[in-house]
């Protein structure tokens, strides 16, 4: 997408968000734009979603538009310098709301997403994922050269680079905890560079001479789990120097302060030295049996009920995927990648991309004469060979309803498939998290030889291919579904199956969600 055309999209965005004004925050993940809004029932939803570039929108904490990978990383930049501009030059509004009416829309906004989104456990997974997300590209990057240097070293070419090469894909690794406690603290509203210092010690080569609860602790004991609850800890210490509460308290005490005259000396000292300590004596060690107990479950699951296992992760995974969920599984594959070298889980969840694509093509045999949501397949279905499962998500699967359902089997097929390898010793990991499908081929890796890995790997893939088409060719539609949705006439097939208007080209998929 040339800059000009990213520009364009962000343009045809803004106003159907509300505005400049309306919006609060802006971030982006790998596919979603992600708004804060101050008044979510500006946003023109339909409008939104009949955008060529848009693919879909969610609404969670925060209201997330689905561009696509490598379209979103463009455009945000160009709608947050939009966002800078309508701000800087925003009139006057012509009414002015008396303080009644801003109470009243207050309320119902609070009320409205307090309901819907604001549930603890949402907030802090998500709180989590904002975490974890910000790491991927390097995550993807390291992985990646890792992958290749495997290969090398294998091969036995270039000794020369190898060991550079090791260096390069090992040296943000043998770091992450300090980054995970960097962001931790930003997140949980600290000073960030505190919470880095003080995941800083989990990888500290000193601390192998520092004995707790009778053994020797040995540097990078805790992992990312032991760096994010130090920083989390620091974070309240900190808050507590400065207003005297803790994060989320609504009263302070006077005694609890630390005079502003020697704030700047006192407060940080006494952040790191406190959460240091425990830190030291207490969070490694419990986050370091955390983090073997996630391990050790994981190769336990798969070993002993693995095909079981890749059924119900790959049947499951689309409606996280859905619900912006999956990101919260960042800590998991990250801890199981600072042990093993690799995360067993990815490849196994990544089979429910593989249910996905499998569905759309079954959808684009069964919808012959439907111009649109074909148009929206062929556009879609190159993202989601490459494991972007969202455009197909929300521009055809779920709209239509059944089709998501029986994508969800195609996932678990795969999952399967590739849990039984597991169970009978064979294991597929990635050595990073991020990419799916067939992006994920340079990242694999495992107990056997790589060759094996990767047939055992695009074996799942392949089931899942053809248990999602299969699934959705003949059980996917009802004849009541297949007589309103199969015509050329998009508005005469909306009108018979009482649902929304079908997409126009480059839109998703508009039907009813019909079970």
């Amino acid at each position: 997408m040339a800059p000009d055309k990213n520009r364009a999209t962000a343009a045809a965005i803004l106003p159907l968000v509300g505005g400049a004004q309306n919006v609060t925050s802006v971030a982006h993940c790998m596919t979603r734009l992600r708004l804060g809004l101050a008044d979510r029932s500006l946003v023109q939803d339909e409008a939104l979603k009949a955008l060529p570039a848009v693919m879909g929108v969610v609404e969670d904490d925060t209201y997330q538009i689905v561009l696509g990978p490598g379209t979103v990383a463009r455009v945000t930049p160009e709608f947050e310098a939009m966002v800078a501009e309508g701000r800087t030059e925003a009139a006057p509004a012509e009414h002015t709301l008396t303080a009644e009416e801003l109470a009243a829309q207050g309320t119902a906004i609070k009320e409205a997403r307090k309901q819907k989104n604001a549930t603890p456990f949402k907030l802090f997974l998500r709180r989590i994922a904002n975490i974890f997300v910000p790491l991927i590209p390097a995550l993807i990057g390291c992985g990646i050269i890792a992958g290749i240097n495997g290969l090398l070293v294998n091969l036995e070419w270039l000794p020369a680079i190898t060991p550079a090469l090791a260096a390069i894909a090992s040296g943000f690794m043998a770091l992450i905890a300090v980054f995970v406690g960097f962001n931790t603290a930003k997140e949980f509203g600290g000073t960030p560079i505190l919470g880095g210092a003080v995941a800083a010690i989990i990888v500290y080569a000193g601390v192998a001479n520092i004995t707790a609860f009778g053994q020797k602790l040995s540097p990078g004991q805790g992992g990312v789990l032991g760096a994010l609850g130090a920083a989390v800890l620091a974070t309240y210490i900190e808050k507590w120097c400065r207003n005297g509460v803790s994060p989320g308290r609504a009263k302070s005490r006077a005694w609890g302060r630390v005079p502003e005259a020697v704030d700047v000396l006192v407060t940080p000292t006494l952040t790191v030295l406190i959460s240091g300590l425990v830190t030291i004596f207490g969070l490694m060690f419990l986050a370091g049996e955390i983090s073997t107990g996630i391990g050790t479950a994981a190769n336990w699951l798969l070993d002993n009920t693995g095909a079981f296992a890749g059924l119900v992760l790959g049947g499951l995974f689309l409606p996280l995927v859905m619900l912006g969920l999956h990101q919260a599984l960042i800590p998991i594959h990250t801890t199981l990648i600072e042990q093993q070298g690799y995360t067993v889980l990815l490849p196994i969840l990544a089979m429910a991309g593989a249910g996905q694509v499998g569905c759309a093509i079954a959808v684009f045999k069964r919808l012959k004469h439907n111009k649109s949501i074909r148009t929206t397949i062929k556009s879609a279905l190159p993202a989601g060979f490459l494991g972007v499962g969202e455009p197909l998500i929300y521009g055809v699967s779920l709209p239509l309803g059944r089709p998501f359902v029986t994508a969800c089997v195609g996932g678990a097929a795969g999952g399967a498939f590739v849990g039984f390898f597991s169970m009978i010793g064979d294991k597929v990991g990635s050595t990073a998290i991020g990419p799916s499908g067939w992006a994920l081929f340079p990242l694999l890796d495992g107990n056997k030889g790589l060759g094996l890995t990767i047939a055992i790997y695009a074996g799942g893939l392949l089931v899942g291919y053809l248990v999602g088409f299969f699934a959705t060719y003949f059980f996917g539609f009802s004849k009541q579904m297949l007589t309103d949705l199969n015509t050329d006439t998009a508005e005469d097939a909306a009108a018979a199956h009482t649902g929304p208007e079908p997409a126009t080209v480059g839109e998703p998929a508009k039907a009813p969600a019909t079970a």
